[in-house]
């Protein structure tokens, strides 16, 4: 079974990760997707909901609301894990455990140009790969060509027209814009704006 595997804080979940995990379900090809909940971001501000425990139950409620839990699952796997929550950690965790899947990491256009920079970074790319979505802003074509230039393997990886290779980088580039993130949400929200209409 192909699995996307979608990470973050999700502080709030809003209607552009929805939109996301749709193109990625109906369009993209995935068979399921997997959301992985942080419990703990220390780069991250403090938010609408500050507990793990919080935003899980948050971001399980929101998926059930939008009729897509027999597609999606919220999963707590990170919540078991020490800290701090390598990606890469969090992907090895799911292949031990459900061997029979294939993983893929699933990030926005803003964090391409950053990659290099996350633990194992070569090895998440090469063993599972990236789907990237569009983020208002970004220019994930040209960062992730720099990329390409960047990574030792990146020939191997990307995709050069042999469907057979089973890791490499998407870029979802007819995927839905997101335009609005959780940290803007979060600034709304402190300044005493209505969010509902953003909100999952």
């Amino acid at each position: 079974m192909k699995v996307a595997v979608y990470s973050g804080s999700f502080n709030p979940i809003h209607k552009g990760h929805i939109a996301v995990i749709g193109y990625l379900l109906d369009v993209a090809g995935y068979d399921r997707v997997y959301l992985i909940v942080s419990p703990h971001n220390p780069f991250k501000e403090a938010s609408l909901a500050d507990s793990g425990e919080a935003r899980l139950a948050a971001v399980r409620e929101a998926i059930g609301r939008n009729g897509l839990q027999d597609r999606v699952l919220v999963d707590d796997i990170e919540f078991g894990m020490p800290l701090p929550s390598y990606t890469i950690r969090t992907l090895d965790a799911l292949q031990e455990r459900e061997p029979e899947n294939r993983f893929t990491l699933v990030i926005g256009g803003d964090n391409v140009s950053r990659m290099l920079e996350w633990k194992e970074a070569e090895r998440l790319m090469e063993q599972y790969g990236l789907v990237v979505y569009p983020r208002e802003g970004f220019n994930m074509v040209r960062d992730a060509r720099i990329l390409k230039e960047k990574h030792r393997n990146a020939e191997r990886m990307f995709e050069s027209g042999d469907r057979h290779r089973p890791f490499h980088i998407k870029l979802l580039k007819d995927a839905p814009l997101v335009g609005i993130s959780s940290s803007q949400i979060r600034e709304m929200a402190s300044r005493g704006e209505d969010v509902t209409p953003l909100l999952a």
